[in-house]
């Protein structure tokens, strides 16, 4: 009984975790993402949208997260994006996933 309680506990506290974790649109607004991307027009960047047309039907997942991480510029313009090295990878990948479904 007392190992059962147990284990309902933690599964409580790991299913109340998972809740916590934050969405794409959060993650870039923590990020700093939206000083230059909105979702539907475009800032000094493209727009996620323009990301996803783009990359629309590739795996592309990896390549995104690489290029966030390390910045650079050619794909969308002469204007460089700033490497993001701070965003850690669980989040990086939740974010490009969730742009890339724009």
């Amino acid at each position: 009984m007392k190992h059962a309680l147990i284990a309902l506990a933690l599964g409580g506290l790991m299913s109340a975790g998972l809740a916590q974790a934050a969405s794409g649109p959060e993650l870039a607004k923590q990020y700093n993402c939206l000083a230059c991307h909105s979702v539907d027009a475009k800032l000094v960047g493209p727009s996620y949208k323009q990301v996803a047309a783009k990359y629309k039907g590739q795996d592309v997942t990896a390549k995104l997260m690489q290029k966030v991480k390390a910045g650079g510029s050619g794909s969308f313009g002469t204007i460089p994006m700033s490497p993001n090295p701070q965003v850690p990878d669980a989040d990086l990948k939740q974010l490009v996933t969730w742009i890339l479904a724009q």
